[in-house]
């Protein structure tokens, strides 16, 4: 499995690689190295009123996000990253210092589409289209495997949904106490 994903890393270095992807993509990676971006929109809509029960549902999935993937799973596996293995890659980025399976930029960027879109914002689209690209970035960057992606983004959308509905229940619960 690891020879087919070193395969795509360097097909990626190869067909991919240009000026602009190499300034664009390590900028987009960094807005969430610690999940920045995702919290400040959580942050952004919490203080919208009307949009406060979408910023609630990412805010929850991000924690859930951020015990799953970065306290249990990135320990847990223990995963070498990619640059590691192939040294000859040049790092556009800070060479990450933890574990790589989960991608926590992929997790943390589906956690908050997938809270966003269970919870009935209409901002799931364009959040989509920015975790596509940070999932992307990631391996562009040379940092993460393939199914290090891919298992971010299904955790991602895991918790992200879980958060959604954990919020919905608190609401329904503090509409009944009413």
């Amino acid at each position: 499995m690891e020879g087919l994903e070193l395969a795509i890393l360097n097909w990626i270095q190869v067909h991919l690689r240009c000026g602009f992807l190499d300034a664009v993509l390590p900028a987009i990676s960094r807005t969430a190295d610690h999940g920045e971006l995702w919290i400040f929109l959580a942050f952004i809509l919490l203080l919208v009123r009307g949009q406060r029960k979408y910023g609630a549902a990412v805010a929850c999935g991000l924690v859930l996000d951020l015990v799953s993937c970065n306290m249990l799973l990135k320990p847990l596996v223990g995963r070498i990253r990619p640059f590691a293995v192939n040294t000859a890659v040049e790092l556009l980025t800070k060479a990450p210092l933890d574990a790589s399976f989960p991608s926590g930029h992929t997790a943390a960027s589906f956690a908050a589409v997938f809270a966003l879109k269970t919870a009935g914002s209409p901002l799931w689209k364009p959040a989509l289209a920015v975790a596509v690209v940070m999932a992307f970035s990631r391996l562009y960057l040379y940092v993460h495997w393939p199914s290090d992606v891919l298992a971010g983004a299904l955790l991602g959308a895991a918790v992200g949904w879980v958060g959604a509905k954990i919020v919905e229940k608190a609401l329904e619960k503090r509409k009944a106490g009413r």
